[in-house]
C-alpha cells in the first residue's frame, strides 16, 4: 500500500502542510523537523526509488602514512555510522588508494552510483587530488580537508587556531625556546598547525628557530627512531616542543626518555588529537582533544542537508574547535 502525506503526518505528528513544505524544501520548516520528516519518508518508501538511501564513506589513501597508524579515525567512523543509523540511512565504507593502478576507474564508478551520498575522508589529500571528484553525479561532503576555492562543502578541524592556543600554553608557562616536531608527510592539517604555531610565537615576540625544528616519521616507531638519530648528534635542545600530532609526540617522548631526558622536568612536550593512549602515557600527554565522534556525526548531518536540498545555496566550511587537555608534560619555568 502506497504511503501518503497524511500517513506521514500520522507517523510523525506533524501537520500535512508541514510534511509537504519540508519535502518540497520550502522555507518555514526548521532543520530538526525536516530531518525527521525525510527520515520517515525514506524508511516508509514514500520517496522514490531514485532517492538517496545510502551514505558511502570513501576513505582516500595517498600513501597510508597518516591513516594506517592511528586510532583517531575509528571514532570518527563510529560517529558517521551512528548518525547514519539515526537518520535512517544505510552506511557502507569504500577504500580508494591512489597507488592502485585502477584507482581512477574505481573513483569514477563510485561517483556515478545512484541513490548514494558520499562522505570523502580527505586527510591524506593534496588539493590536486580532488579533481576527479569535482564532477560527481551524487552529493559529496569533504571530511578533514578543504579547498581555498570552496567548491566542496567540508567539515574539518580548526587546526591553526588550536595549534596557536596550545603553543600559547607553552609560552604562558615561561618557555621561550620552543621547538617543532614536524611530520615528514606534509598533509594540509599539519601545514595549518605549523601556521598556528608560528602565529603564537609572533604574538609573544618569540623568534622561530629553524634549528629547533625536527622532522620525523609519522608512525610512532619512525618518529622515535628519527628523534633518537637527532638526539645522538647532541644538539642544543629547546625547553619545549609542539608536535604535529600525538603519534609524533609520543614517539619523540620515548626517544627523549631513552636518552635520559625527563619529561617535563628537562623538556616539555604537547601533542594534537588526544588519542586514547595519550591519557595513559608516562607521563600523560598534554594535548588537544578533537571530538572525533561528533565530527563524524556533523559530516553526516551536513551531507543529509545537501541530499534533502537544505542549505544548498551556500558552500560551507564547518570547523570543529579542539580544546586543550592539561596533563603532565608541561613544566612551568617562569
Amino acid at each position: 500500500m502506497k504511503v501518503s502525506i497524511r500517513d506521514l503526518s500520522k507517523m510523525t505528528g506533524f501537520s500535512p502542510a508541514t510534511i509537504s513544505n519540508a519535502l518540497n524544501h520550502k522555507k518555514g520548516v526548521n532543520r530538526e523537523t525536516a530531518e525527521e520528516i525525510f527520515r520517515v519518508a525514506r524508511e516508509t518508501g514514500y520517496l522514490s526509488a531514485n532517492a538517496v538511501t545510502k551514505i558511502r564513506l570513501v576513505i582516500f589513501k595517498k600513501n597510508g602514512q597518516i591513516l594506517e597508524e592511528t586510532p583517531f579515525f575509528q571514532q570518527m567512523i563510529e560517529g558517521i555510522e551512528e548518525e547514519c543509523h539515526r537518520l535512517g540511512y544505510e552506511m557502507v565504507i569504500s577504500h580508494v588508494d591512489q597507488r592502485n593502478p585502477d584507482y581512477q576507474k574505481q573513483v569514477r564508478d563510485l561517483l556515478e552510483e545512484q541513490g548514494v551520498g558520499i562522505v570523502l575522508l580527505g586527510t591524506e589529500m593534496m588539493d590536486g587530488d580532488l579533481s576527479l571528484y569535482r564532477n560527481a553525479s551524487c552529493p559529496v561532503l569533504l571530511l578533514d580537508h578543504w579547498t581555498e576555492s570552496m567548491d566542496f562543502n567540508s567539515v574539518l578541524i580548526n587546526n591553526a587556531d588550536a595549534a596557536r592556543a596550545i603553543t600559547e600554553h607553552l609560552l604562558d608557562n615561561g618557555h621561550r625556546e620552543v621547538g617543532y616536531l614536524r611530520g615528514n608527510y606534509r598533509i594540509k592539517a599539519f601545514r595549518s598547525r605549523f601556521i598556528g604555531f608560528q602565529t603564537a610565537l609572533k604574538k609573544y615576540k618569540v623568534p622561530y628557530k629553524e634549528e629547533y625544528t625536527v622532522t620525523v616519521g609519522t608512525y610512532m616507531s619512525t618518529a622515535c627512531q628519527d628523534m633518537l638519530e637527532y638526539l645522538k648528534k647532541k644538539p642544543k635542545l629547546p625547553t619545549a616542543f609542539f608536535a604535529d600530532n600525538d603519534i609524533i609526540a609520543l614517539g619523540a617522548m620515548k626517544a627523549l626518555q631513552e636518552m635520559g631526558y625527563r619529561i617535563p622536568e628537562d623538556i616539555s612536550i604537547v601533542g594534537f588529537d588526544d588519542l586514547t593512549f595519550s591519557e595513559i602515557s608516562s607521563p600523560p600527554l598534554t594535548t588537544l582533544r578533537v571530538e572525533k565522534r561528533e565530527m563524524g556525526k556533523m559530516a553526516v548531518r551536513r551531507l543529509v542537508e545537501l541530499i534533502d536540498g537544505i542549505g544548498t545555496s551556500t558552500v560551507t566550511k564547518t570547523q570543529v574547535c579542539p580544546k586543550i587537555v592539561y596533563r603532565n608534560t608541561v613544566k612551568n619555568i617562569k
